[in-house]
């Protein structure tokens, strides 16, 4: 018999050999047909695969995210089935499921032939067929002499490069129906759950990404459990389209990116640099309010200090190559923490200076591979909203909760309505490898942080082997208007670097003690909380936020002089404001006022100069939004609305 031990601490004995699915069944039929998966010990597995050791264990389903990621796998294997079936001869490098956005791809070489929308009808037809014949996905050791031998007999240079880089032991393959494929899993139980399929598009992919390799064909598409789904899934993406942070940063001039600049490395446009600043100065009020000090670091280190934090044995796949300088290795800054810690240490602390917060917006620097770059989502430079908060054990609650607070405050600022925290746990299993090994600090820690979060009701999940190497953390989850899913940021527990780094402070005994460290980004990065906004507000930023706030529109040149009093007003009254003195009907400027989102349009002729008035436009309302005023009372109503940062 093995132990199994459930998400709410509950174990059950099953026979040895018994996979999750029977577990599944075990508890009701009806959760059994839901079950697209099993995460085991912290890995994701087959649900059918049998669990021979005492375990813990989680049952997945589409309302999870590795549910969905097993789904997506495993329909990117139904379309190479199809692909196969109509188009024998092609082969295939790789199907993984997209973890930025729904559904999967498979890259494959078709020879000469190109595929045509056409053809994916065909492929969506043949996939339904294919899903409806329940076909089991079943999973199959093989030893590496077998399975080069596999490939070699079909002359699939892709799979053998593949299997080049795997060891023996840990190669498997997986069929279902008539399709066979390297592959370390996991899939679904069986084809039938796939009811509702789109192939969204066909695009060009170097194999190995590298320019140098032949061009493979690129599928993408997308599967869900029901056609309601899927249809609702279809409409988000259009408006998604519409909103893309990519398409409006360009159109608006928010930010560009540039060849000679490297990829992943955004230049930030004007426009893009008001947005930046009026978010440091929202961070600088906020955190002067709750007793933040700010400081500034520099943007490399030497090697040592990153091999006390921990960096660099734990995280330097995602750090650039170092740099050789007067004999010594220096690294670009990925992280702000190890220098905040040095400043920590600078000058003797005692209980009485703690707790000690430190913030500062520190550029950072990670190495993303080229193929995950998206926009400003994924970025090699990016600039954090960051501090470190140094405390007592007492004083730990109260910390971890006013950053919460902040968290809360910054939702309500920007209309964010939906939301969840993820406390992201250690799995003991890794313990040495992924995370420092310290069993009893990590469940202290971790108790710690759930009785903060359910103390303040705040809403919840926690999600196993995804904590820090240092400590647990929480990761905050935001949808935005149209219900896309976004990592703002983070909230972190740090019970390691302070012993690391030798840091003290005098307690109440007169003894040396090591603070607790909180490590916490509430706005995340200016680049992901940018993209966040412009597709969050479609771009139509709140007045407080906007580059320009507003457009001043001369019905003629004749009434430019006025037009300029306006904005010399405006000025002084620190209003972002600009004078459209283009030889343009007015029909014209205001739409391409319009199209440019700036909140307000002021249009000045005749009647106005004399009075002075301006004719007041609210962006997106039309002719409903026209009203005359004063330009005092404009000033004043669109200082106050600028002050108290109103959303629209």
């Amino acid at each position: 018999m093995i132990k199994i031990t459930f998400p709410d601490g509950n174990v059950r004995e099953y026979n040895e050999g018994t996979t999750g699915l029977e577990i599944a069944k075990s508890i009701s039929e009806g959760l059994a047909r839901k079950v697209l998966a099993a995460k085991v010990n912290g890995e994701v597995w087959d649900a059918t695969r049998p669990i021979t050791t005492d375990a813990t264990l989680n049952l997945l389903t589409w309302d999870d995210k590795d549910g969905k990621l097993t789904f997506w796998h495993s329909s990117a294997h139904l379309m190479a089935e199809a692909v196969e079936s109509l188009f024998p001869g092609v082969k295939f490098w790789v199907g993984p499921a997209l973890e930025s956005q729904a559904g999967f791809y498979y890259d494959m070489d078709l020879g000469d032939r190109k595929l045509t929308e056409e053809d994916l009808a065909k492929l969506e037809k043949k996939m339904n067929e294919l899903a409806k014949q329940n076909n089991s996905y079943v999973r199959k050791e093989m030893a590496k002499a077998e399975a080069i031998k596999y490939f070699t007999d079909k002359g699939d240079e892709y799979k053998l490069d593949l299997l080049g880089n795997l060891t023996d032991g840990s190669i498997t393959f997986y069929t279902q129906g008539g399709f066979t494929d390297l592959c370390r899993g996991p899939h679904i139980p069986s084809t039938a759950p796939i009811k509702a399929i789109k192939l969204t598009s066909i695009a060009g992919a170097y194999w190995k990404g590298d320019s140098n390799n032949k061009q493979l064909t690129r599928v993408y598409g997308v599967t869900f459990p029901s056609q309601k789904e899927l249809d609702e899934y279809l409409t988000l993406l259009e408006e998604a389209k519409k909103r893309d942070h990519r398409k409006l940063g360009k159109e608006l001039g928010i930010f560009t990116m540039d060849d000679d600049v490297g990829p992943g490395l955004p230049l930030w446009m004007p426009n893009g640099t008001i947005i930046i600043e009026e978010l440091e100065k929202l961070a600088k009020e906020t955190e002067q309010a709750g007793g933040y000090k700010r400081v500034v670091t520099p943007h490399i280190a030497k090697e040592s200090m990153y091999i006390t934090s921990g960096h660099l044995p734990y995280y330097q796949d995602s750090m650039f190559p170092p740099m050789e300088l007067d004999g010594q290795k220096y690294y670009l800054k990925a992280m702000n923490c190890p220098h905040h810690h040095k400043i920590f240490s600078a000058e003797p602390r005692s209980y009485k200076d703690l707790p000690l917060r430190l913030a500062e917006y520190g550029t950072c620097y990670r190495y993303e591979q080229s193929g995950e770059l998206f926009g400003l989502m994924r970025v090699r430079c990016l600039h954090m909203n960051d501090a470190h908060i140094y405390c007592t054990r007492e004083q730990f609650a109260n910390e971890f909760r006013a950053v919460n607070e902040m968290y809360l405050k910054y939702f309500r600022i920007f209309g964010i309505d939906k939301y969840v925290m993820r406390l992201s746990l250690h799995e003991p299993s890794k313990l040495g490898q992924k995370y420092i090994n310290e069993p009893e600090l990590w469940k202290e820690t971790e108790d710690m942080v759930r009785q903060v979060l359910i103390e303040s009701n705040i809403p919840y999940v926690e999600i196993p082997d995804e904590g820090a190497f240092y400590g647990p953390k929480i990761d905050v989850q935001i949808w935005s208007v149209i219900g896309r899913e976004f990592t703002l940021a983070t909230n972190q527990v740090d019970f390691a670097q302070g012993r690391r780094f030798k840091l003290e402070y005098t307690n109440k005994e007169n003894s040396a003690e090591a603070p607790l460290i909180i490590h916490r980004a509430p706005l995340g990065t200016h680049e992901r909380f940018i993209g966040f906004l412009l597709e969050h507000y479609a771009g139509k930023f709140p007045l407080w936020l906007a580059p320009v706030q507003v457009k001043i529109l001369p019905i003629s040149d004749k009434f430019l002089p006025y037009a300029n009093s306006v904005l010399e007003s405006l000025k002084n009254a620190d209003i972002r404001a600009e004078v459209d003195d283009r030889n343009e009907k007015i029909g014209k400027k205001i739409r391409d006022t319009e199209l440019m989102k700036v909140p307000y349009m002021l249009v000045v002729g005749e009647k106005e100069a004399n009075e002075n008035q301006v004719a007041v436009r609210r962006q997106g309302r039309g002719d409903a939004g026209n009203i005359t005023k004063g330009l005092d009372e404009f000033i004043n109503e669109a200082r106050a609305e600028i002050k108290e940062r109103r959303g629209e």
